[in-house]
């Protein structure tokens, strides 16, 4: 499908990113496999906004489905009864992949030094990025490998919420609010090319004593 041009809103936010290194500073720049190497045993969301999370994943996600989740953990938020026919996770933390049941496949990769994903073209059906694209430094050159890897027409679901480890993620996700971040994820599919229209959902409205949840939705 045809590239996505950013609105003029989003021009401000995010012209030719990838060109400028100093979106993607980070208050940390030593070894990422360092921080990560201790695991982390939780979710990154409170409990309200995984239920609601795995409630859309569930609503949108077809049996059958070939799965890819992205930077993944602990939790991929996938409803238990899911029938998929693949779900291979690729994240930083060995003990935390095995430690996720839904998963029936782990890569470890640091996708900041090594940005293109270890598949083949049309591998997977859908891919999920929950709770971690403000960690990547070179975001567009990741999703551009993502639109590689789905099949023509498969989604991809970037979910966020307002937490994250301040020292690690880049200074753009930083400087952005909740609504700005997913233009910022726009513009990242944008300038990657391959992708369609995006759409955004608020699954849960912030300062209402729970975490807000945005899914970022787009086709390939």
């Amino acid at each position: 499908m045809g590239r996505r041009e950013p609105p003029a809103g989003e021009a401000a936010l995010a012209p030719r990113m990838s060109g400028n290194p100093e979106y993607f500073r980070r208050v940390d720049e030593s070894n990422d496999r360092d921080f990560y190497v201790m695991p982390r045993l939780v979710i990154h969301v409170d409990e309200h906004g995984s239920a609601a999370l795995t409630e859309f994943y569930g609503s949108v996600l077809k049996s059958g489905a070939r799965i890819l989740d992205l930077m993944s953990a602990y939790r991929s938020h996938l409803p238990d009864d899911g029938e998929y026919a693949r779900i291979v996770g690729l994240g930083m933390n060995v003990t935390e992949l095995l430690e996720n049941t839904a998963l029936r496949g782990g890569v470890v990769q640091d996708l900041n030094r090594l940005p293109a994903l270890p598949f083949a073209d049309d591998s997977f059906d859908a891919c999920l990025i929950s709770f971690s694209i403000q960690y990547l430094t070179q975001p567009v050159r990741v999703l551009a490998d993502v639109a590689r890897v789905l099949q023509p027409g498969g989604a991809f679901y970037v979910a966020y919420t307002n937490r994250m480890f301040p020292t690690k993620a880049v200074a753009v996700w930083q400087a952005c609010s909740d609504a700005e971040r997913a233009q910022l994820i726009g513009g990242y599919l944008a300038e990657a090319g391959g992708y369609a229209d995006f759409t955004t959902e608020r699954l849960v409205q912030g300062g209402t004593g729970f975490d807000p949840l945005y899914v970022v939705s787009v086709r390939a």
